[in-house]
């Protein structure tokens, strides 16, 4: 009988997950969304829920899916790939990536990935934004793929990347809590001989790795949203964004901190779920790959 734990992710597996994931989350995230762009209206969880409910319907949970979808197809394709290539060819040999290498490739890719996907990331937040302003000051995006071409031509190639030093900042932090933390976790479990490679782990692992991935991230989500969600020339840089939330104090940083994990933490666990499912189903045996070597 064929022993399916053996098998490893192929490289287009994890973007392939990661857009199943948005297709779960994407309502908690168009709320985190909302919750961050706020400045002076304060206006709690329930009611944006009823508000957007009550203008767009039940649709209007899921305006700017597309840019979503778009965006794990770009960016998480490009982190997962890389990060799963080269855990590929340092563990041909059957062992295992110290956790520093772990960190460090995962950094990589989150940077990489983050600077590919900034241009579907600005069209998402624009669109998920929309939702909450006076229809005669709405971009109206019909997808994903209209909202980059607008951006083109109205603002430019440097608007599309608009954001993308601190995107990829942000990449660096959420691959590294997620990947490198997914994996360090899920070996030390498997190592205690208690766990099996199954969704029990999997679910384990990836709760924990969504709550290291919140903690390292929130600050520089709520800076990066706000840039991109900004007018060209609001802000003279990362800087100038950092002043002017802090002028709400140091909690301006964590505004929509529940959201957010409630949103990146099952986003998470859909993901690895999904990667663990693709993998343990129609991934590369160990074995054939050693043999193509």
């Amino acid at each position: 009988m064929t022993d399916n734990t053996k098998r490893v992710g192929r490289w287009y597996f994890g973007g392939i997950a990661s857009a199943m994931a948005a297709c779960c989350t994407h309502p908690l995230d168009l709320l985190k969304v909302h919750l961050q762009t706020q400045q002076l209206e304060k206006v709690k969880a329930t009611t944006l829920v009823v508000r957007i409910l009550k203008t767009d319907g039940v649709l209007g949970l899921y305006n700017g899916l597309s840019a979503s979808i778009c965006r794990q197809l770009t960016y998480s394709m490009t982190r997962f790939a890389m990060y799963e290539t080269v855990k590929k060819n340092l563990t041909q040999d059957g062992g295992t990536m110290p956790f520093y290498q772990k960190v460090l490739t995962a950094a990589v890719s989150g940077a990489t990935g983050g600077l590919v996907g900034t241009p579907a990331d600005l069209v998402n937040v624009r669109m998920q934004n929309d939702v909450k302003l006076p229809p005669d000051q709405r971009r109206n995006y019909k997808h994903a793929f209209d909202g980059l071409w607008k951006v083109y031509r109205n603002e430019g190639v440097p608007q599309l990347f608009g954001g993308a030093t601190m995107a990829s900042s942000r990449a660096v932090l959420v691959t590294v809590g997620q990947l490198a933390g997914y994996d360090q976790i899920k070996q030390l479990m498997m190592l205690t001989g208690v766990f099996e490679d199954n969704i029990v782990l999997h679910l384990t692992c990836s709760t924990l790795a969504g709550c290291l991935a919140t903690l390292l991230t929130q600050p520089l989500d709520v800076m990066k949203t706000r840039m991109m969600n900004a007018k060209p020339g609001t802000y003279a840089g990362v800087s100038a964004c950092a002043m002017d939330i802090a002028k709400n104090g140091p909690i301006g940083f964590f505004k929509g901190f529940i959201p957010a994990f409630v949103r990146l933490g099952p986003h998470t666990v859909f993901t690895f779920i999904f990667f663990e499912q693709l993998r343990l189903n129609f991934g590369d045996f160990k074995e054939d790959l050693a043999k193509k070597e």
